[in-house]
């Protein structure tokens, strides 16, 4: 349910002392700090992420920034949506406490022990995945106790096609959060860890797949160094593993968010987009457009726009039946990005090819031009159609030209 209800719109109010005193809106995790105060978790922990160290309603000073669960009222908060789910309120459900930072720190020494046995260490992980899952503050508090460089640790600790349960429990735990630059670093400065990542790539299990590949993003796009990034996109077979997980036969929306990320992010090194072509990545791309949620089809179509730089790319993209009605139906549809990302492969397309124009032609690109660059789009998105309207000048139907004088508002240079 929304946070706040509108009275007029449900014929109830919320009963004042069930609204945060920050926020005023239904407290779905109440929590009382030092003061006897109750807030809301989120509320009050955004007020203490800021700075503040007092109270927001006594103004006492927060001595103790511990938050208590304050079940009692929870339950009652409950009991009142129950009784009056018949005016459109929903129940809340019982919210998942944090996890105890002790808790954290046993089972991470549990897991690093060597002298434990394997049941017991992978026990201990994947406890520590579950608590990972559950919400970003439990995430905050694993990585507090130096979780990274004991789960890097034991990844790396068996780099062979045997690798253990307990590699691939650390893998899946690593995978969920960002690492510094030099932990990223640590990773691509030795090829036998890069090796290790790529050959997980081809695991049988589709999750040790994405988690590799989502661990290899995550490196990739940690380091500033060019070196240490063309390093990793020019592993024997990276790219051959990305596009594979893409092609993931069944629906797996995680492959595919992983794979776009990953795909975009080698791609990122000019050099080597080559071998990005030749693993298949423009036909997986293409015939998975589609499929992919919004941020991701930006991502993807960030990648086409840049495999459309290099001939090899282009050629593939062109010879593809799908690529250019894609594209062109594309612009205006999703968002800006992804209009400029489109606009942009198509220039790069009809640049190269005849054929790739006249196909643009008949898929109706002139309209959607025109009405791009009237648009509220952004400017280089608007620079790329008029460019392409201006390379498609000997495509033009002659009816188009007539009517092109409905569009004289706009900002089209004259050719």
């Amino acid at each position: 349910m929304p946070g706040s209800l509108d009275p007029l719109d449900v014929g109830v109010q919320i009963p004042y002392h069930f609204r945060c005193p920050i926020s005023l809106e239904l407290m779905r995790d109440p929590v009382t700090v030092c003061t006897g105060q109750t807030y809301d978790r989120q509320s009050i922990e955004s007020w203490v992420a800021t700075g503040n160290t007092t109270c927001p309603v006594t103004r006492a000073p927060l001595s103790d920034f511990t938050l208590i669960p304050n079940h009692t009222l929870r339950r009652l908060i409950q009991e009142w949506c129950v009784a009056n789910r018949a005016f459109g309120v929903e129940r809340i459900p019982t919210p998942k406490q944090p996890a105890d930072p002790s808790l954290v720190r046993s089972l991470l020494n549990q897991a690093a022990a060597q002298s434990n046995h394997m049941n017991s260490r992978v026990a201990a992980l994947r406890r520590l995945r579950g608590l990972a899952r559950d919400s970003d503050k439990n995430r905050s508090v694993i990585s507090a106790n130096n979780a990274r460089e004991i789960l890097l640790a034991i990844v790396f600790s068996r780099m062979d096609s045997d690798s253990s349960e307990l590699n691939h429990e650390s893998l899946a735990i690593l995978s969920m959060f960002p690492l510094s630059e030099p932990e990223c670093v640590f990773v691509a400065s030795d090829p036998e860890r890069v090796s290790y990542l790529v050959a997980m790539l081809f695991h049988s299990s589709i999750d040790v797949r994405v988690n590799s590949a989502a661990l290899i993003e995550i490196v990739v796009a940690g380091m500033r160094s060019p070196e240490l990034r063309a390093q990793i996109s020019n592993a024997d077979d990276v790219f051959e593993g990305v596009v594979g997980i893409l092609n993931y036969p069944l629906a797996y929306p995680r492959a595919l968010k992983v794979g776009i990320k990953a795909l975009f992010a080698l791609c990122l090194v000019k050099q080597h987009r080559q071998r990005a072509v030749s693993a298949g990545a423009v036909e997986a791309l293409i015939d998975r457009l589609q499929d992919f949620e919004k941020c991701d089809a930006e991502r993807a179509l960030a990648t086409i726009e840049l495999l459309s730089r290099i001939p090899s790319g282009c050629a593939a993209l062109a010879s593809h039946a799908l690529t250019v009605p894609l594209l062109v139906k594309i612009i205006l549809k999703i968002s800006e990005r992804a209009t400029e990302y489109a606009a942009g492969a198509l220039l790069s397309l009809c640049s190269a090819s005849e054929q790739a124009q006249k196909e643009a032609v008949a898929a109706g690109v002139l309209i959607q031009l025109l009405l791009l660059v009237q648009s509220d789009c952004t400017e280089r998105a608007k620079r790329k159609a008029q460019m392409l309207l201006k390379q498609l000048r000997d495509c033009w139907p002659e009816d188009s030209i007539a009517n092109s004088d409905d569009f004289a508002c706009s900002d089209v240079a004259p050719f």
